[in-house]
């Protein structure tokens, strides 16, 4: 699991997001296979997050989460871009 310091972004909300994208992309049952996370670094600095989700098969779904464009990109088993998101950002109190 990966801590998230950006105030903006609703992590848990982006997680079940994309765990339930990237399944519907797959046809795959929700919840029933495990998804990876990894902070994606560009010139030193956190700018997104990248998830897969592991299928049966060694099948791969992906999706991209931009920070910095606030925006999430979903990719099929086949490398191409399938949808893009708004990110779900957190309500001011």
């Amino acid at each position: 699991m990966i801590g998230w310091s950006q105030p903006a972004v609703n992590v848990d909300s982006l997680r079940k997001l994309i765990r339930n994208k990237l399944a519907d992309l797959g046809q795959l049952e929700e919840g029933a296979f495990p998804m990876s996370e990894r902070v994606v670094v560009r010139g030193g600095k956190p700018c997104g997050i990248y998830f897969c989700l592991h299928g049966p098969r060694s099948v791969k779904l992906t999706a991209v989460a931009d920070l910095e464009r606030r925006h999430v990109f979903f990719y099929g088993s086949d490398g191409q871009r399938a949808d893009k998101a708004e990110l779900p950002l957190r309500r001011a109190a």
